[in-house]
């Protein structure tokens, strides 16, 4: 189900079927730094993933991690949404771009439409980002969208101290 169009890319609900997508994306070596290892390494670990994370959660709140299409050839280059974390008292954006797809604006393009959604049609007023300090393209992206540094924080007693940045929308 299509849930924002933008200029060039359409974002739209996981499915089982995008099991090959999130393969390959879940094992760069870019996620695995800066995101995590989420131990997805069969296409079978690929659609468990599905379930659990994207439509686990459009069941729960309504929202989640929407798959990024170009609109010309229809491939799939990364995903962006809204992440709801226990940890966290705050909705958050997260996205993840294939590498060949970086630095041409689609994580700026799909981050924006995102924050909208989550004002006008999810009714968020404010939204977090979280971000590992070493990542200066997720910063400058967050940064980009009107986010601004708030504070350290840890999601967990063993993991690094993460950047949490923040926006009333």
């Amino acid at each position: 189900m299509k849930i924002l169009e933008t200029e060039r890319l359409v974002l739209r609900q996981f499915s089982v079927e995008d099991a090959d997508f999130i393969l390959k994306l879940l094992n760069e070596p870019s996620f695995i730094q800066n995101i995590g290892d989420r131990g997805v390494r069969t296409l079978e670990d690929a659609r468990a993933y599905i379930m659990r994370v994207p439509i686990a959660s459009y069941e729960k709140h309504g929202f989640g991690l929407y798959l990024v299409v170009l609109k010309e050839s229809g491939e799939s280059i990364g995903m962006c949404g809204l992440i709801k974390r226990e940890e966290l008292e705050d909705v958050d954006i997260g996205y993840a771009f294939l590498p060949k797809f970086w630095s041409k604006g689609y994580a700026v393009e799909t981050a924006l439409a995102v924050k909208d959604y989550a004002r006008d049609v999810i009714g968020l007023k404010r939204l977090v980002a979280i971000t590992d300090p070493e990542n200066q393209g997720s910063i400058r992206v967050l940064e980009k969208i009107g986010l601004k540094f708030e504070k350290m924080i840890r999601l967990s007693d063993d993991d690094i101290e993460l950047k949490l940045l923040a926006a009333d929308i």
